[in-house]
Protein backbone atom coordinates (compact mmCIF):
# COMPACT_ATOMS: atom_id res chain seq x y z
CA UNK A 1 0.00 0.00 0.00
CA UNK A 2 1.42 3.34 -1.00
CA UNK A 3 0.22 6.54 0.61
CA UNK A 4 -0.93 9.33 -1.63
CA UNK A 5 0.54 12.81 -1.33
CA UNK A 6 -0.35 14.08 2.11
CA UNK A 7 -2.07 17.37 1.27
CA UNK A 8 -5.04 18.70 3.24
CA UNK A 9 -8.28 20.23 1.93
CA UNK A 10 -6.71 23.69 2.14
CA UNK A 11 -3.86 22.63 -0.18
CA UNK A 12 -1.28 22.65 2.61
CA UNK A 13 0.81 19.79 4.03
CA UNK A 14 -1.23 17.46 6.21
CA UNK A 15 -1.05 17.86 9.97
CA UNK A 16 -1.43 14.97 12.40
CA UNK A 17 -4.99 14.19 13.50
CA UNK A 18 -4.34 12.16 16.67
CA UNK A 19 -1.76 9.86 18.19
CA UNK A 20 -3.74 9.46 21.43
CA UNK A 21 -5.80 7.61 20.43
CA UNK A 22 -3.78 6.66 17.38
CA UNK A 23 -5.97 7.04 14.29
CA UNK A 24 -5.91 6.80 10.53
CA UNK A 25 -6.17 4.04 7.96
CA UNK A 26 -2.43 3.40 8.44
CA UNK A 27 -2.68 3.91 12.23
CA UNK A 28 0.00 6.59 11.94
CA UNK A 29 -1.98 9.44 13.50
CA UNK A 30 -2.84 11.08 10.16
CA UNK A 31 -5.87 10.85 7.88
CA UNK A 32 -3.78 9.60 4.95
CA UNK A 33 -5.36 7.33 2.38
CA UNK A 34 -4.62 4.98 -0.51
CA UNK A 35 -6.54 2.90 -3.05
CA UNK A 36 -7.06 0.14 -0.45
CA UNK A 37 -8.85 2.57 1.90
CA UNK A 38 -12.36 1.76 0.69
CA UNK A 39 -13.95 3.87 3.44
CA UNK A 40 -11.87 6.99 2.71
CA UNK A 41 -10.82 7.58 6.34
CA UNK A 42 -9.88 11.15 5.44
CA UNK A 43 -11.87 13.52 7.69
CA UNK A 44 -10.16 14.53 10.94
CA UNK A 45 -13.14 14.94 13.27
CA UNK A 46 -13.39 15.95 16.91
CA UNK A 47 -15.84 13.57 18.53
CA UNK A 48 -19.00 14.81 20.22
CA UNK A 49 -21.44 12.83 22.35
CA UNK A 50 -24.10 13.49 19.69
CA UNK A 51 -21.95 12.13 16.84
CA UNK A 52 -20.84 9.08 18.85
CA UNK A 53 -24.51 8.26 19.59
CA UNK A 54 -25.42 8.83 15.91
CA UNK A 55 -22.63 6.52 14.73
CA UNK A 56 -23.58 3.83 17.26
CA UNK A 57 -27.23 4.06 16.16
CA UNK A 58 -26.08 3.44 12.57
CA UNK A 59 -24.13 0.34 13.63
CA UNK A 60 -20.60 1.74 13.99
CA UNK A 61 -19.98 1.87 17.74
CA UNK A 62 -16.88 4.03 18.20
CA UNK A 63 -17.31 4.55 21.94
CA UNK A 64 -17.14 0.99 23.29
CA UNK A 65 -13.60 -0.25 24.06
CA UNK A 66 -12.47 -3.20 21.92
CA UNK A 67 -9.26 -4.45 23.57
CA UNK A 68 -8.93 -7.27 21.04
CA UNK A 69 -8.24 -4.53 18.45
CA UNK A 70 -6.19 -2.35 20.82
CA UNK A 71 -9.06 0.17 20.69
CA UNK A 72 -9.90 2.00 23.91
CA UNK A 73 -13.14 3.52 22.62
CA UNK A 74 -13.59 7.18 21.74
CA UNK A 75 -14.84 9.94 24.00
CA UNK A 76 -16.12 13.44 23.25
CA UNK A 77 -13.12 15.63 22.46
CA UNK A 78 -11.05 12.81 20.90
CA UNK A 79 -9.84 13.39 17.33
CA UNK A 80 -10.41 10.54 14.86
CA UNK A 81 -10.11 9.96 11.11
CA UNK A 82 -13.68 9.38 10.00
CA UNK A 83 -14.90 7.89 6.76
CA UNK A 84 -15.84 10.80 4.52
CA UNK A 85 -19.20 9.24 3.66
CA UNK A 86 -20.16 8.84 7.32
CA UNK A 87 -19.17 12.44 8.01
CA UNK A 88 -21.34 13.65 5.12
CA UNK A 89 -24.24 11.52 6.35
CA UNK A 90 -23.88 13.00 9.85
CA UNK A 91 -23.72 16.52 8.41
CA UNK A 92 -26.91 15.93 6.42
CA UNK A 93 -28.63 14.69 9.61
CA UNK A 94 -27.43 17.63 11.74
CA UNK A 95 -25.11 15.44 13.85
CA UNK A 96 -21.72 16.29 12.34
CA UNK A 97 -18.71 16.56 14.62
CA UNK A 98 -16.26 19.45 14.27
CA UNK A 99 -13.55 19.06 11.62
CA UNK A 100 -9.86 19.92 11.75
CA UNK A 101 -9.29 21.12 8.16
CA UNK A 102 -5.50 21.17 8.54
CA UNK A 103 -5.64 17.41 9.22
CA UNK A 104 -8.34 16.44 6.69
CA UNK A 105 -6.95 14.83 3.52
CA UNK A 106 -7.80 16.44 0.19
CA UNK A 107 -9.34 13.14 -0.98
CA UNK A 108 -12.23 13.86 1.42
CA UNK A 109 -13.31 16.39 -1.22
CA UNK A 110 -14.15 13.46 -3.54
CA UNK A 111 -17.12 12.83 -1.21
CA UNK A 112 -17.71 15.90 0.97
CA UNK A 113 -18.05 19.40 -0.49
CA UNK A 114 -15.52 21.89 0.91
CA UNK A 115 -18.29 24.22 2.10
CA UNK A 116 -19.73 21.40 4.26
CA UNK A 117 -16.32 20.77 5.80
CA UNK A 118 -15.77 24.49 6.36
CA UNK A 119 -19.19 24.91 7.98
CA UNK A 120 -18.11 22.36 10.60
CA UNK A 121 -14.48 23.49 10.92
CA UNK A 122 -12.81 24.13 14.24
CA UNK A 123 -9.77 25.65 12.46
CA UNK A 124 -9.38 27.66 9.25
Amino acid sequence: MEKESPVNVLGDPMQSCSTDPVTGFFRDGACNTCAEDQGSHTVCAIMTAEFLAFSKYLGNDLSTPRPEFQFRGLNPGDAWCLCAGRFLQAAEEGAAPKVRLSSTHRRALDIVPLDVLMANACDS
